[in-house]
């Protein structure tokens, strides 16, 4: 079965599909300037385009990976989260606070999905 790969880089794809299962990088936010709900708003914003481009959507979430910068944003991030996720299609997750690769990022998210179909 063949892997298709989209937005392509020289060191990560952001979209792998296989077999029907999506696996998207680890999201962050472009904006660092914005507090942990900014940044978890446009994170989930870019989770959403990603997963629709890959014939997919947040209620065919199979698991969920948050990284957090700190866990005193886990209440913000929870709260962006909640008004986001599909009701009754809520995946499994792990938050786990982490130091992430770039210090003004306060949240990282990774997703896998199955596509619609």
């Amino acid at each position: 079965m063949a892997v298709t790969r989209h937005h392509v880089g020289p060191r990560l794809s952001e979209i792998a599909i296989h077999g029907g299962t999506v696996y998207l990088a680890g999201q962050i936010a472009e904006d660092t300037a914005q507090d942990i709900k900014g940044q978890t708003r446009e994170v989930l914003g870019h989770i959403d385009r990603l997963l629709g481009e890959a014939n997919s959507d947040k209620s065919h979430l199979l698991s969920v990976q948050i990284f957090i910068s700190d866990m005193a944003n886990f209440p913000g991030m929870n709260e962006v989260w909640d008004a986001w996720v599909a009701p009754g299609a809520t995946p499994p997750r792990a938050t786990v606070e982490a130091k992430l690769a770039n210090p003004a990022c306060l949240v990282e998210v990774v997703v896998v999905a199955a596509q619609r179909g």
